[in-house]
């Protein structure tokens, strides 16, 4: 009791720590740019290149440029106004170091300075400044060029003029913080696509980028990467370039802009036959992935207007019911934008825009435009609708094929699949279901396990690609089914992840081409169907070895044909260390792949021997006994497994489409392009 009342005295004044400037940024910079990873990483560019975006809407910008340059340099370069450099009146310094060490200090929060920007909470170039190792800030206005410097955030000397200008912008080059980000790799692929974005969302914009890390170093034939951005059709280019390996339903995309009560309002949108939708949200230009009150004003106009449309016409069966919101997601690609004087976020990263007046102002421009789109384009609204219509039905067989599969299980006695050998925990946390492809590794699997946390699931049957296919038959698959069942979310309309029955769901299938093509199927399948499970990181990939290696009584294990011969290089290191230790005279041969057996008794069945180790090549999980699966890749503190994440969902669709879709082409170029690259293939 004595120890916390002196606790209780020592907690006063003095215990209260004041962070000043840009010291809280430094110190909690995940409260600001979402973390250090590199995703906060790039955060940093986009706020510099946000507020030259932002000049551009304000009508005084119309180019932008961004150069990588080499030692991790990152400069933005703009025609805007430039950064004021007289003195404030509130800070008595200049404005242009308040704006680059002052939070929360710029021209978005009143004034005529911007009248929309997406800089809303200000404290974008000051928290770069902070978390960079050092800035330079260089601004051409009043016809001349002024610089000022920093360390950190810390001004190194005053904004001073250094030559004459002749026109106007902002310069400002950065170095981030090695102290903050433990990596420093800005992608350029990831640049260029926010970059394009960025494009689209501000017609009559030029933006140019160029890569000059590598240009300048000695003795380098390296050549500069440049590209650049130029759209006059604006979003309607954007859509078009979203499915542009996408077989379309309405050939002229829906287009509508309009203004009300002073918020911008630009939708553009178009059905094709995936079975995926594709919905981009912006709100002054910045990226919503989480959309907000713009989205649901969408929704809410779409719904109403398709199925007023299809019952005025006669297309809607009354059998049918009326088409939900999650009928007309189904190979729907839209990008909706709106632009707004005073946007409200959900946090710093902007992944949620929250102002409930911009619902009904979307939703009233969307069913103005969409219902003259319809009436003037009578082929267009037809296909539309048969396309959304199309996805009805097959959402009521769906649920008739399901409801099917849970009352047949219900009276066999059986609500799980007969072949699931499932776990005794019920913590989701803790549970893991391996789904093992074929029924000897299966049972292998079953024997070698830890049945209190993990279950297992043999996959038997051809798989489905669900890239061509529709919900009623996925749900209708022998092979699919028992995977559906067993998670336990339910699927399509139904999905509900707090039912999640497993913590970890690890796909775990040979270590061949057939395996892959195995995983690659699953992957489509939960990409597809179960999206959020992988964004929420429940998905994994087993990596069961390819090799056995044993000498003696030593026996390792290896995954690649590069980590075989790196261990067969460790053994023969080894020997020789153990020879001269015990002062014999030793001469091991280099181990190379063409090394003749350097042992008299030749390798049994399915080995082979290289400098006295028995390599042993498992073609499958079903070569392994119990024990060895156990001990490789269902062991926990040994095992080794992939993590399944979606770093660019949009790259990932692209992608899933190439390689499952229907469309032949693209995927003959795909496998010509990197058909070089495969390291392990089986013929």
């Amino acid at each position: 009791m004595a120890k916390k009342d002196a606790e209780k005295s020592n907690y006063g004044a003095k215990s209260i720590q004041v962070l000043e400037g840009l010291d809280p940024v430094r110190k909690r910079p995940g409260m600001y740019i979402g973390g250090t990873s590199t995703e906060g990483l790039h955060h940093l560019v986009w706020e510099i290149v946000n507020n030259s975006i932002d000049e551009a809407m304000a009508g005084y910008c119309t180019e932008v440029q961004i150069r990588l340059l080499p030692d991790n340099v990152v400069e933005v370069e703009d025609n805007g106004r430039g950064i004021p450099v007289e003195i404030h009146p509130q800070t008595k310094k200049s404005t242009l170091e308040t704006v680059l060490t002052v939070l929360h200090a710029g021209g978005k929060f009143g004034g005529d300075g911007y009248k929309i920007s997406g800089g809303l909470h200000g404290v974008g170039v000051s928290v770069v400044n902070a978390l960079s190792e050092w800035t330079r800030v260089t601004v051409r206005r009043e016809g001349k060029l002024w610089m000022q410097e920093f360390k950190r955030g810390i001004p190194q000397g005053s904004v001073k003029p250094i030559g004459k200008a002749t026109d106007t912008g902002t310069t400002i080059t950065f170095k981030a913080d090695s102290e903050i980000f433990p990596e420093i790799e800005y992608g350029w692929e990831k640049i260029l696509e926010y970059l394009r974005y960025q494009a689209y969302l501000t017609k009559g914009v030029r933006i140019q980028v160029e890569d000059l890390r590598e240009a300048d170093a000695p003795g380098s034939a390296h050549l500069a990467k440049r590209y650049g951005f130029y759209f006059d059709s604006g979003i309607i280019s954007f859509v078009k370039f979203l499915n542009r390996r996408r077989d379309v339903k309405n050939e002229v995309p829906v287009y509508i802009e309009k203004t009300i009560d002073g918020v911008y309002v630009e939708i553009s949108l178009q059905y094709t036959d995936s079975y995926k939708e594709h919905l981009f949200a912006f709100a002054n230009n910045i990226f919503n992935p989480e959309g907000g009150m713009h989205v649901t004003g969408f929704k809410m106009a779409l719904t109403r207007v398709l199925n007023d449309y299809a019952k005025k016409n006669g297309l809607l069966k009354e059998k049918d019911g009326a088409m939900t919101a999650d009928d007309l997601r189904e190979g729907l690609t839209a990008v909706i934008s709106v632009k707004l004087p005073n946007p409200q976020f959900e946090g710093q990263t902007k992944a949620k825009l929250g102002n409930s007046e911009v619902r009904g102002i979307v939703s009233s421009a969307l069913s103005e435009g969409l219902a003259e789109y319809l009436e003037t384009r009578p082929a267009d609204a037809r296909a539309i609708l048969d396309k959304c219509l199309l996805t009805v039905r097959a959402r009521i067989a769906a649920r008739a094929a399901k409801d099917a599969v849970i009352r047949k299980g219900a009276l066999e006695g059986m609500t799980l699949p007969g072949k699931l050998a499932d776990c005794s925990t019920k913590d989701t946390m803790r549970s893991e279901l391996y789904i093992v492809e074929g029924d000897s590794a299966g049972g292998s699997a079953k024997q070698g396990r830890n049945r209190e946390f993990q279950a297992i699931l043999p996959l038997r049957g051809k798989l489905v690609n669900v890239e061509k296919t529709t919900l009623d038959k996925v749900v209708k698959s022998d092979t699919l089914k028992p995977i559906i069942i067993a998670l336990g979310v339910g699927i399509g309309e139904t999905f509900d992840i707090t039912r999640l029955r497993y913590g970890k769901i690890i796909i775990m299938a040979d270590a061949d081409v057939d395996g892959s093509h195995i995983r690659t199927l699953l992957l489509t399948f939960f990409y597809r169907y179960y999206e959020e499970l992988v964004r929420n990181g429940n998905i994994y990939i087993a990596q069961p070895p390819l090799y056995r290696l044993q000498k003696g009584k030593t026996v390792r294990y290896a995954y690649n044909d590069d980590e075989k011969m790196k261990i067969l290089e460790e053994i023969r290191k080894d020997a020789e260390a153990r020879a001269e230790k015990k002062g014999k005279p030793v001469v091991v041969k280099k181990v190379e792949e063409s090394d003749e057996e350097t042992v008299d008794d030749a390798p049994s069945e399915g080995e082979e021997k290289i400098g006295g180790v028995s390599i042993q090549r498992y073609k499958g999980l079903g070569e392994m006994n119990p024990e060895q699966l156990w001990e490789t890749t269902m062991n926990p503190a040994s095992r080794l497994m992939l993590q399944v994440k979606i770093e660019d969902a949009e790259a990932a669709d692209e992608l899933f489409d190439i390689l499952m879709g229907n469309d032949v082409e693209p995927r003959r170029k795909f496998i010509q392009t990197y058909a070089k690259t495969v390291t392990n293939l089986d013929v």
